[in-house]
């Protein structure tokens, strides 16, 4: 029986955490250059105390980024790798926003990422004893908005257009021209602007 404390405990036995070993090839960079943008990602962009856009859009360039027109960076924000980060044109990244990309995100252009979502590209197979990593790639299509304090997993691509309310957990891809809503999100109508 699948929830017997014999078979929790027997399985429980060959889990052991110790034995994840993270891949540095999931960085694709040195790991002196890891080891700047860290400090750099610590300095000034999770810094607070930066409000200035056009030197975070510089900086997250010359780190592989591609960073188009107008991009808005507000203060908080923290981002895994800006060599897996593509931003489109007018887009904007709200206070409070993780961006775990070890695997590529993608956001399109006049997309809103409201404060304090998080973008989450990895996950971990549970059912083996090394808790291997698991990675995918997130993309949020042109005029996507992401509500504050939403999650969004490994492989989601939402549609173009679409909606995440508030504090919603995305586990499945989103259609374009609609609005999400819960945890897990569900479609709860369509988005029509006027």
């Amino acid at each position: 029986m699948i929830g017997s404390n014999e078979h929790e405990k027997l399985n429980m036995k060959q889990v052991n955490l110790s034995l994840y070993k993270p891949s540095r090839l999931l960085m694709k960079k040195n790991v002196v250059t890891a080891v700047i943008w860290e400090l750099l990602n610590i300095s000034i962009f999770m810094n607070r105390l930066v409000i200035w856009n056009s030197p975070k859009r510089t900086v997250l360039r010359l780190f592989g980024a591609e960073i188009g027109k107008g991009v808005v960076i507000k203060q908080g924000v923290n981002i895994k790798y800006p060599w897996k980060l593509k931003i489109g044109d007018h887009s904007w990244i709200g206070e409070g926003v993780w961006i775990d990309n070890i695997e590529w995100v993608e956001i399109g252009s006049s997309v809103c990422i409201s404060q304090g979502a998080y973008l989450c590209t990895g996950n971990h197979d549970w059912s083996k004893p090394d808790f291997p990593l698991i990675a995918k790639p997130i993309h949020a299509g042109d005029g996507v908005w992401v509500g504050a304090k939403s999650i969004i997993g490994p492989g989601i691509r939402l549609g173009e257009r679409s909606v995440v309310t508030a504090g919603s957990v995305v586990t499945r891809d989103t259609e374009p021209d609609k609005i999400y809503q819960g945890n897990p999100a569900v479609c709860v109508k369509e988005r029509r602007i006027e």
